[in-house]
């Protein structure tokens, strides 16, 4: 079985590292032959991350790749589509794909039809509003990892809809070991250059809590300093060290805006945490709701209320630390992992044969 995964970035970009590079050895091991072929590549992902312009030669070159890399399309048995084949053009080569090749699956971790059905310019709202319902509604096989995003591909009438989470390897990530009376506690805080937005809207109610109860912030995504006014630290994250960061924190914490685009997130940041044994702190927003119950594996915060009273409550009870982060955990490596999913995805694709049935029936 040969499978073409086109995947939106290389393994640098979290989604496609997440949903398709850390499957790559499962697929092979079930005898599958596979090639990633990502769309856009570390350049422009490195200028995304340093907030510079994108180079415009180098975006033309990974459309240009892009389209060469559809032409051997052919030779494979399944395309896996990561989102779309072209941003921010018309779904013409998911239309191709679907007449006249052998069909596709879809993956979102992501609202990414927000791209076009909420954007400034109206050419594009109006042009490309139902890109990604079509692309959806088309598919053979249509893969999301939260609620919200099942509601729209139900609402777009894909035919086909697999709900899997974004997930951690339970062989990678094991549980820390707790330490008695660690003083100063650290909250901590994962994410990359493009999401750091969320925890910057945090920082003023964590240097308020810091002037009352005495913790550190350790904050991994890059960037050398944050503006904050208190103890903290910023390091480098790396795919090789990030578990062994999250270990350096006590408590993780994922704040978010009640925003269209936030709810279609897939909460990974929670099951890093948690499949590590941290207890968490996250807002009550999309799919933070399903992984964090409330006051049992976690709590929801929505006002600067809430996030100092949970934040203390863990600070100052570190029993309640432990107790809150087993449960955690045990949720994380039980609902959350690379194993649970690929058993998933690999019977329903392969072993029922449902999926390559439908991807081999022609079209009316």
């Amino acid at each position: 079985m040969k499978i073409l995964f086109l995947s939106k970035y290389p393994r640098l970009g979290a989604s496609s590292r997440l949903r398709t590079f850390q499957f790559q050895p499962s697929w092979e091991s079930i005898n599958c032959q596979t090639k990633i072929s990502s769309f856009f590549n570390e350049k422009y992902l490195r200028e995304i991350y340093l907030h510079q312009r994108p180079s415009t030669v180098n975006v033309l070159f990974c459309y240009f790749k892009r389209f060469f890399q559809i032409l051997s399309a052919w030779r494979y048995d399944v395309v896996w589509v990561e989102k779309e084949i072209f941003p921010y053009l018309p779904s013409y080569a998911e239309f191709v794909l679907n007449k006249i090749g052998t069909g596709y699956i879809v993956d979102y971790d992501d609202a990414v039809f927000h791209n076009y059905d909420k954007h400034n310019n109206p050419l594009i709202k109006r042009w490309m509003g139902n890109k990604i319902d079509w692309v959806m509604r088309n598919s053979k096989l249509t893969i999301v990892g939260n609620a919200y995003l099942e509601k729209r591909a139900n609402g777009a009438g894909a035919k086909n809809i697999l709900r899997l989470p974004t997930v951690i390897d339970s062989k990678k990530y094991i549980k820390k070991q707790m330490k008695q009376n660690v003083h100063p506690v650290t909250i901590g805080w994962m994410g990359s250059p493009t999401t750091v937005k969320y925890l910057k809207e945090l920082l003023p109610i964590l240097e308020e809590l810091q002037k009352e109860i005495p913790f550190k912030l350790l904050v991994a995504n890059g960037q050398k300093t944050i503006d904050f006014e208190g103890d903290y630290e910023c390091v480098r994250w790396s795919e090789e060290t990030e578990v062994s960061i999250i270990h350096q924190m006590d408590i993780g914490i994922m704040p978010l805006p009640d925003d269209d685009w936030e709810k279609g997130k897939c909460s990974y940041k929670l099951i890093q945490y948690m499949a590590c044994g941290l207890p968490v702190v996250a807002s009550p927003v999309g799919m933070n709701t399903e992984v964090v119950d409330h006051e049992v594996t976690g709590y929801l915060a929505r006002t600067k209320e809430e996030w100092k009273g949970y934040l203390s409550k863990l600070i100052l009870d570190q029993a309640l630390r432990k107790e809150i982060g087993d449960r955690g955990y045990t949720k994380a490596h039980t609902y959350y992992t690379l194993e649970r999913n690929f058993e998933l995805m690999s019977r329903l694709v392969f072993e029922e044969n449902y999926v390559l049935t439908q991807l081999h029936h022609t079209p009316e």
